[in-house]
């Protein structure tokens, strides 16, 4: 936990709220100016009013590494349609009006880089932005790139993204440096059959939360309430991403908030 100028982060004090609150956190997603940059906006709102905890808004990025076919055809449309870094910033500010929920800004380093490093975290931090999620920001490069310590600078939590390939070196290497929470992507979750986590993601999650003395928030597919409940027991945040685009898809354009909320809602974190 970080204080500065005597105030906390918005993501320890709604971490803190959601540990009072005795329940699972959640974070979802949005691809920014997927469907539209308007639907984009609204979709934020709602899910706040759903009970949404965390949002990130992804920066569209011709070339998602971390991301799965359904994000990145998100990415594609929107970039298609227009979607530039700075409408990410607009839409930010925007919303740090009229929202409470920590906004957190996802994307790829090239982005980060291509805009300025100083000049990103400045412009993230005035946008009314709390965390930075960039999978492929190379700890042995802070040196030369000087990521992190902007990130400080500008009161943003790096936060700091892992997988089942991690090795334990690696998970302790970004133990270090985690603030706000640890993000943990898995491409697969469960074993049907069982109903239950999969045995080395299992391990995979016991192995993080001995690691980190942060809150650990887990990303593995997350589409229904039995998934949710797969990941209670070794999770502070349930993070849903792709699952929220296949409803966006599936919903006619004037029932989108609607269906989301309510998928949301089904959820019961």
């Amino acid at each position: 936990m970080r204080i500065e100028d005597g105030h906390m982060n918005k993501i320890d004090q709604q971490l803190e709220r959601v540990k009072q609150e005795k329940r699972l956190g959640l974070m979802t997603h949005v691809v920014v100016g997927y469907p539209s940059l308007d639907v984009t906006k609204k979709l934020v709102i709602t899910m706040e009013q759903a009970g949404v905890d965390f949002v990130e808004l992804q920066i569209p990025f011709s070339d998602p590494l971390a991301d799965g076919p359904t994000i990145m055809r998100a990415c594609e449309e929107s970039l298609e349609a227009g979607t530039k870094v700075k409408d990410a910033f607009g839409i930010a500010w925007e919303l740090s009006q009229q929202v409470h929920i920590p906004l957190l800004f996802m994307g790829y380093y090239n982005t980060v880089f291509k805009y300025g490093v100083e000049q990103f975290c400045k412009d993230s931090k005035e946008a009314g932005i709390s965390g930075l999620i960039i999978p492929d920001v190379p700890l042995e490069e802070e040196e030369r790139e000087h990521f992190l310590a902007r990130c400080k600078k500008y009161d943003l939590y790096a936060i700091r993204v892992i997988s089942p390939a991690s090795t334990f070196d690696r998970l302790q290497k970004n133990a270090k440096y985690a603030e706000g929470f640890v993000y943990c992507t898995a491409r697969q979750g469960t074993t049907d059959a069982k109903k239950r986590l999969d045995l080395k993601l299992e391990r995979y999650l016991q192995q993080v939360k001995k690691t980190f003395s942060v809150p650990v928030a887990v990303g593995f597919g997350i589409s229904s309430n039995e998934r949710v409940d797969l990941i209670r027991s070794h999770a502070d945040i349930a993070v849903v991403g792709s699952a929220l685009i296949d409803v966006i898809n599936n919903s006619s354009s004037d029932r989108i908030e609607e269906e989301v909320s309510g998928f949301i809602h089904s959820l019961e974190v």
